[in-house]
């Protein structure tokens, strides 16, 4: 399955029980986490350039639910900080919150009021003035003006690719990837291959997009989803997506869904390693590493001692952002089958064992000049 279409790419919508307003922790753990990156690259930026009127922030797969105005929230308070250390006057900031055509803006620009109301009550005059509008569009690819933004982060997106890697249609009749939905360790080379080129590419664009729309001086932290070891199937991502083509190939072995329907799913997602993605940065060649660091953060976002209840938020964090794929290529009924029996797989196959851990990179670049 190649997705061309972008719309299907995005999380699941709503305030529901499988939404991901409601299933994004492993998010906002990382912002938090994250943080004294982000204000000491935002105060590198101050240094390396004069104090703007006007100051555009731009975060990359925004999403929808609390995580969209935390990131507002931390980027205004690390500005105001920073303003009354150095006795200057805040610049104006114009936040653009972007993501595909998709993404939940509606549910986004409902909270908008709400949450403008209480960062008022909390700040109050010290509240930095700021304007926030929302900006459908892949970053794999320009999305403003040149030299126009200031600072630009990402949070938990990047892992995505552009689309699922071209070569893994079946050769001859025969599955390329037979039974498997992502880099596995009975996957033939030629599949592993094709996911590198896929996300070398992807990456190199999105930096080449970048450079021309930072203003000189302008900076970016992204974090996403990578991996520890040398090779792909020798993760805990593999292992993650593993369980699910698991799940998948039972409801095969039951008669829900076909097998041809499982050979021809393929997840646009690549966990980079860390000097992957170095190389990349390096080879495209507009940005300098400020700062490179990985962390890790469990499968379980609340890291719960209930081993039942582990392996359900693990499922649910799963189904906020794989639903719209899982219903576009299975039909509309099958993520509620497919998610429980994820969740009993790992309950029953290994959380009663031990923990798994998803490895998490973090960079701060700055621009060349």
């Amino acid at each position: 399955m190649v997705i061309k279409e972008e719309r299907v790419l995005h999380m699941v919508g709503g305030g529901g029980e499988t939404s991901y307003a409601a299933n994004s922790r492993h998010q906002e753990k990382a912002i938090y986490r994250t943080k004294p990156i982000l204000e000491t690259a935002i105060a590198e930026m101050y240094r390396r350039t004069p104090l703007p009127e006007r100051m555009v922030v731009v975060d990359l797969g925004c999403s929808w639910g609390p995580n969209t105005f935390l990131v507002v929230s931390e980027v205004l308070g690390i500005v105001g900080d920073l303003c009354r250390r150095l006795e200057q006057k805040p610049p104006e900031i114009q936040f653009f919150l972007n993501d595909l055509p998709g993404n939940d803006f509606n549910n986004v620009f409902r909270s908008l009021e709400r949450y403008e109301k209480k960062m008022e009550e909390e700040k109050g005059d010290q509240l930095v003035p700021h304007y926030v509008v929302g900006v459908p569009g892949s970053f794999y690819g320009r999305l403003f003006p040149c030299n126009t933004v200031h600072f630009f982060h990402s949070n938990f997106s990047l892992m995505w690719l552009s689309q699922v890697p071209q070569g893994l249609e079946s050769e001859q009749g025969v599955p390329v990837n037979k039974g498997n939905i992502y880099i596995a360790e009975n996957s033939p080379p030629q599949v592993v291959k094709a996911y590198q080129e896929q996300h070398r590419r992807d990456f190199s664009t999105f930096l080449k997009s970048r450079y021309v729309e930072l203003s000189i001086g302008g900076g970016m932290v992204l974090t996403f989803l990578g991996r520890r070891n040398k090779h792909p199937a020798n993760d805990e991502l593999s292992y993650l997506y593993g369980l699910l083509a698991e799940a998948l190939n039972t409801m095969v072995s039951q008669g829900i869904i076909s097998e041809d329907k499982v050979d021809t799913f393929n997840l646009p997602i690549y966990g980079a390693s860390m000097q992957e993605a170095k190389s990349v940065i390096e080879e495209e060649g507009s940005f300098d590493v400020e700062k490179a660091e990985s962390f890790e953060s469990s499968w379980d976002p609340f890291d719960d001692s209930d081993n039942v209840l582990n392996g359900k938020n693990v499922a649910s964090t799963l189904q906020a952002v794989m639903e719209p794929l899982i219903s576009h290529h299975f039909g509309d009924a099958t993520p509620h089958a497919l998610f429980s029996l994820v969740a009993d797989n790992i309950t029953a196959r290994h959380l009663l064992k031990d923990k798994c851990y998803y490895t998490v990179l973090v960079f701060a670049l700055r621009r060349k000049a």
